[in-house]
C-alpha cells in the first residue's frame, strides 16, 4: 500500500512538474519594465522588482529608464514593453485616446496586474531661497521631472490651477537635484513615492525646505482634477522635516501587455502581492502594494492571470474590469 501510495504521488509531482513546465513554455526569455529616470521612485521600485522576478521566476527582467508613466504606458500598448509602471492619471488618458504621446490612440492592449502605491505631489527648494509654497514660484525657475512623466504632466496644470505662471522645464530626478543645488533652478516639483530618493539626498546634504500645497492649493487642485485624492506626507519622512505636508497623489499600478501569457501575469501578481517584507526591501511605498488595493483601479481590464489571484484571495474582480 505504501509502494503504491509513493508511486502515485510521484506520479501526482511528475504530472505537476511538466504541467509547470508546459506552463511557461510559452513566456518570453526576458522581460522589459518600463520605469522612468534615476533618482526617482519607479526607478528603484522596478529595478527592484525586475532583479526579484529574476531571482524568483527564472525569466530575465530588467528595469529600463523611460520619461516615466505616460510614455509607458503606450510603451506596453505597442508591445515595445511587456511591462510598465504607471500612474492611473496618464493611463486613463492613454486608454480615453487622450495621451501626449499617442493622440488618438485609444490604449486598449493595456491590463492592469497589481496596485503599488500611491504618487504624492511634492516640491523642494533650497531654503535660503525663501520659498515656502507653490504660490511662491510665480516668475521662478521650476523643474518638474522628465518630460511626458506624471510630474511633467500635471504640476504646469497645478500651477495654472492656482494662478503661477513659472518658468518650468524638464529634466530627469537627479539631473534636476544637481541643478537645484548648482543654483541653476529655484525649485524643484517632483511626484513618486516617498521617501523620493532624490529628496532624500537632498536633504542630507543641503539646508532644503519641502512641501506640497496650502490648504487653500489643495481646493483648488482637487476641483480641478477630481482624479487626485487628499495625500499627507508624514512629519519624519525626511531628515530635518518634522512638519506634515498636504498635497494631493495618484495611484500607480503595474501593467502588462494583453499577449503577456496568463501563467506569467498569475506568478507576477502572486510573487508581488503574497511577498510584502521582500517588495518594502525594495523600497518603503510597498506597504501599500497589498491584494486589498486593487479597487484603486477604476477602468482598465485586470489581465486574466491576475484575476486569476485575486480570485483565489477570494476578491471578486467586477465583470467591467475584466
Amino acid at each position: 500500500m505504501f509502494i503504491k501510495t509513493l508511486a502515485a504521488a510521484c506520479a501526482a509531482g511528475l504530472v505537476a512538474t511538466t504541467a509547470m513546465a508546459q506552463d511557461k513554455s510559452d513566456w518570453p526569455s526576458e522581460i522589459t519594465i518600463g520605469t522612468a529616470s534615476q533618482g526617482g521612485t519607479y526607478f528603484v521600485y522596478g529595478n527592484g522588482f525586475a532583479g526579484y522576478m529574476s531571482e524568483a521566476l527564472g525569466v530575465n527582467s530588467t528595469g529600463e529608464v523611460t520619461g516615466g508613466p505616460v510614455q509607458n504606458v503606450t510603451l506596453v500598448e505597442t508591445g515595445d514593453h511587456l511591462m510598465g509602471l504607471v500612474t492611473m492619471g496618464p493611463a486613463y488618458d492613454a486608454w480615453m485616446g487622450k495621451s501626449e504621446l499617442a493622440p488618438g490612440l485609444e490604449h486598449r492592449s493595456i491590463r492592469a496586474l497589481f496596485p503599488m502605491y500611491q504618487t504624492p505631489f511634492q516640491v523642494v527648494v533650497l531654503r535660503s531661497s525663501g520659498i515656502t509654497s507653490v504660490s511662491d514660484l510665480n516668475g521662478k525657475r521650476v523643474s518638474v521631472g522628465p518630460a511626458g512623466g506624471t510630474p511633467g504632466t500635471y504640476w504646469p496644470q497645478f500651477m495654472t490651477a492656482v494662478g503661477v505662471n513659472a518658468n518650468v522645464s524638464y529634466a530627469g530626478a537627479a539631473d534636476a537635484a544637481g541643478q537645484l543645488q548648482d543654483g541653476l533652478i529655484d525649485a524643484f516639483a517632483f511626484a513618486a513615492g516617498v521617501p523620493i530618493s532624490a529628496f532624500a539626498e537632498l536633504a542630507a546634504q543641503q539646508d532644503v525646505v519641502m512641501f506640497g500645497l496650502t490648504e487653500d492649493e489643495q481646493a483648488s487642485v482637487l476641483e480641478a482634477f477630481p482624479a487626485m485624492a487628499p495625500f499627507t506626507i508624514d512629519a519624519g519622512t525626511y531628515a530635518g522635516h518634522d512638519y506634515d505636508q498636504p498635497t494631493v497623489a495618484l495611484w500607480n499600478f503595474a501593467i502588462a501587455h494583453s499577449d503577456m501569457p496568463d501563467s506569467l501575469a498569475y506568478e507576477i501578481t502572486k510573487l508581488a502581492l503574497d511577498n510584502n517584507d521582500r517588495m518594502v526591501q525594495i523600497h518603503a511605498t510597498s506597504s501599500e502594494t497589498l491584494a486589498e488595493n486593487w479597487d484603486k483601479n477604476t477602468f482598465m481590464p485586470f489581465h486574466p492571470g491576475a484575476v486569476q489571484y485575486y480570485e483565489e484571495k477570494g476578491i471578486t474582480i467586477p465583470d467591467t474590469l475584466k
